[in-house]
């Protein structure tokens, strides 16, 4: 398969009747898939109604069967056709915090859409990008789009269309390249049918910002581990991982340099992820500075490309700094524990 790529101007007023984005949505009505940006990663679309169009997708990512897909809309007024009842505090966090990277998950309607896009469950996750290029092709297909990241699946997620083209060239009909992502995680997923609005899965939008709208929300405990089956994506399979092992430290930077200089005695390629505030004083064969621990939000916006970026050098281990958790600080380690498979070495005096 030829994957057309299309670059765009991101300014709203470029968009408007647009011919790549045209074609884009003729794609995704025809059941094709296309990869588009959002203010998170790029995202890989398909068509939701359509088991054709979800069963390409899979096979795109090569994504487990019962990992469910999150839909994409750039209308409120399109959750009537697929959403059974929306309760009144998700009505509180559409108004606050959409379009933006919030996914919710709401009871959904029987036979709406592709059962495949759900993975069988009762319950269906729902979010409105905020990225002009996204907005523009889901108001031109008027569909709901199921759209997970645009990547193969267990690697990082992409955030410029370069990543797309790298992972998933000749498997996808279409890149609208809208040049690179803002946030660099993933949208929140936030369960709106339990007792207590539950977080599945940390993102763009805090605990705490989430608290300040609609009171306590609590943090499901899966997110540590288990063989449940998955409400969101993200909570069950490895996900974001480099081509070489990585390991997490919890530990002074004496003991990451201890690590790294271990390796390379032994003849391998050691690699450390820092920060600005840290990366001079690590001497290994590839030290990647990945945003500063003073603003995290950089540290979130650039995670990916860094950790692609380690794949380029030939690198035979990683050992990545911790962070901590706190706001977005929750996101950032939930994807590094993922990406290292949990592994994490702590420093002897801090056991």
């Amino acid at each position: 398969m030829e994957t057309k790529r299309w670059k765009v101007d991101n300014a709203v007023e470029k968009l408007k009747n647009n011919p790549q984005i045209k074609i884009a949505a003729q794609l995704l009505s025809e059941n094709q898939v296309v990869a588009f940006p959002t203010e998170t990663v790029y995202g890989l679309g398909g068509n939701a109604e359509s088991d054709e169009a979800v069963a390409k997708i899979f096979m795109a990512k090569g994504r487990p069967s019962d990992n469910p897909l999150i839909i994409h809309i750039a209308e409120k007024s399109q959750m009537a056709s697929f959403v059974a009842e929306v309760p009144g505090i998700a009505e509180k966090l559409m108004d606050s915090f959409w379009p933006g990277p919030l996914t919710l998950i709401l009871k959904k309607k029987e036979g709406a859409l592709s059962e495949k896009a759900t993975a069988g469950l009762e319950t269906i996750g729902v979010r409105m990008p905020d990225h002009p290029v996204a907005l523009a092709i889901l108001k031109e297909c008027g569909l709901p789009i199921a759209a997970p990241s645009a990547n193969s699946s267990g690697k990082p997620s992409p955030t410029t269309a370069a990543h797309v083209a790298e992972d998933l060239s000749g498997k996808i009909a279409g890149i609208v390249d809208g040049g690179p992502t803002g946030v660099g995680v993933e949208s929140t997923v936030l369960d709106c049918t339990s007792i207590v609005p539950t977080i599945l899965r940390p993102g763009g939008i805090t605990r705490e910002r989430l608290e300040a709208v609609i009171g306590r929300v609590e943090v499901d405990p899966a997110l540590v581990g288990g063989e449940s089956k998955p409400k969101a994506p993200g909570m069950k399979y490895r996900h974001y991982a480099p081509e070489a092992p990585l390991y997490l430290v919890d530990g002074s930077r004496e003991y990451v340099q201890r690590l790294a200089a271990k390796q390379m005695e032994e003849g391998k390629r050691a690699g450390i992820l820092a920060t600005e505030e840290s990366a001079g004083f690590y001497d290994a064969d590839v030290v990647l500075a990945c945003g500063r621990r003073d603003r995290l939000e950089t540290v979130a916006a650039s995670l990916y490309d860094t950790l692609r970026m380690f794949n380029e050098s030939k690198i035979d281990v990683i050992f990545s700094e911790m962070f901590p958790e706190k706001g977005v600080g929750h996101a950032i380690m939930n994807r590094l524990m993922k990406a290292a498979g949990n592994k994490v070495m702590i420093e002897s005096n801090k056991r």
